[in-house]
């Protein structure tokens, strides 16, 4: 058995708060430790000190700031340019000189600046001119056409000896005949001939190159804008250049690559159906492009070609159909093919079948039936002599040499028809054949229009 015997706690001492028995923690004659506001109040007056004589000090090694002739000390940025300056080596300021030797520097350096400065060209009424104007009268000095309200140079220079060659034309002038008059109207320039034309520059006269190539029969203009720009045309042994223009003598030679470029272009032929637009889409109607595609090539298609994505690039309709109207529409690569059926000077007969209603007699009258032929008036334009006959007792068939807007149809309703169908079946020499609807072939290597 234990037994535990608890010892009493003694009393706290007064002194300090700590137990009797003990000593104080700090030694006889001990500062008291400060408060917290006496603490502060001490670190507030050293730092206070310190700032005195951290101020002080960077007084006495500030320079003294340069002043104004009035006293009055510089700006900041007026400062650092002098300190830059001094830095630099250079003469001390003009205000930290005298007045008097001021004005005496002054008038040493005023004739120095002087002949140092070229004189600025002036106006006729005396004013200086601006700086673009000065640019343009130092291009004129520099090209020897001095102005004429310019002043007389400082200094004489030896005459320049007069320029021989030909003044240019000025390159801001489109048009060369305007600039070689431009280029004579200069002091000192001298005409420009057209036997020094430089090579290769169009001449003013005569037509246009690609003009003159079409009315050859040699390509359409937009192949010869291509042919000239490939380098494929010569004119008088010369490479020829976009808008060149030619006379009736020049000789215009074309490279035979550019046929055999030509040759491999295509011509589609199309059974072209009715809702569908022979150009591009309008009025919500689908182009008649669209359907060429492989699915639709004809099976008995004898050119030997296949379709090729590269086909269908500049495709375009020579010739139209209405979007009721079906039959051989026509589709070219070729520019001589599409001048050759829609040019101004064409005279390949296109033949339709039309179906037409008459409903002011049991029969048309064989008087308004030569009317059709000849005699119409279409758009204050007397029409060609066309065909026209009675396929059977509904049909007529209708041989044209021109395509006006809805020439047959307007035809028509000039005598009293009523058109219900219409079907083009042959172009020239080439006709639909057996052609089925929406569905197209290439023409053959041996299938001409004319």
């Amino acid at each position: 058995m234990v037994t535990l015997t608890l010892k009493k706690k003694s009393a706290p001492s007064p002194d300090h708060g700590k137990p009797a028995g003990r000593g104080p923690l700090r030694g006889q004659g001990s500062r008291p430790r400060p408060t917290l506001a006496e603490a502060q109040a001490q670190r507030t007056e050293q730092q206070q000190a310190w700032d005195r004589e951290n101020a002080q000090q960077r007084d006495e090694r500030r320079p003294q700031p340069p002043r104004r002739e009035g006293g009055g000390p510089l700006s900041v940025n007026n400062q650092r340019f002098a300190q830059n300056l001094v830095d630099r080596g250079a003469p001390p300021r003009r205000d930290a000189s005298p007045p008097r030797q001021q004005q005496a520097w002054e008038r040493d350096a005023a004739p120095q600046r002087d002949d140092r400065r070229p004189p600025s060209p002036r106006r006729d009424g005396g004013g200086p001119l601006s700086v673009n104007n000065q640019r343009f009268a130092q291009n004129l000095a520099d090209r020897g056409a001095p102005r004429r309200d310019a002043p007389a140079p400082m200094r004489q220079q030896p005459p320049e000896a007069p320029r021989q060659t030909p003044t240019r034309p000025l390159k801001s002038v489109v048009n060369p005949q305007v600039a070689r008059q431009m280029g004579s109207d200069r002091p000192g320039a001298l005409p420009v001939a057209p036997a020094n034309r430089p090579p290769g520059l169009p001449s003013a006269e005569g037509d246009r190159l690609s003009k003159r190539m079409t009315a050859l029969g040699l390509s359409s203009r937009r192949e010869a804008d291509e042919w000239i720009e490939a380098g494929w045309v010569r004119v008088n042994g010369r490479l020829a250049v976009l808008g060149q223009r030619v006379r009736p003598e020049d000789k215009i030679v074309v490279d035979p690559a550019a046929h055999r470029e030509q040759a491999q272009r295509v011509t589609i032929l199309l059974n072209k159906p009715m809702g569908y637009v022979s150009g591009q889409a309008e009025d919500g109607y689908e182009p008649a492009s669209v359907l060429l595609r492989p699915e639709n090539q004809w099976q008995e298609d004898q050119s030997g070609l296949r379709w090729h994505p590269g086909h269908m690039r500049s495709l375009a309709p020579a010739g139209r159909l209405d979007i009721d109207s079906v039959g051989l529409l026509v589709l070219t690569q070729d520019g001589r093919v599409a001048r050759q059926l829609i040019g101004e000077d064409s005279n390949i007969e296109k033949e339709y079948l039309v179906r037409v209603e008459y409903h002011h007699g049991p029969r048309l009258p064989d008087s308004d039936l030569a009317l059709l032929n000849h005699g119409l008036t279409l758009d204050d334009h007397v029409l060609r002599p066309c065909k026209v006959s009675w396929q059977n007792e509904d049909q007529l068939r209708f041989v044209l040499r021109e395509g006006r807007k809805r020439q047959i149809r307007r035809m028509c309703e000039a005598v009293g028809l009523k058109v219900v169908g219409l079907k083009r079946v042959r172009i020239g020499s080439v006709s639909l054949g057996h052609l089925p609807p929406g569905q197209w072939r290439y023409l053959r290597r041996d299938e001409f229009f004319a």
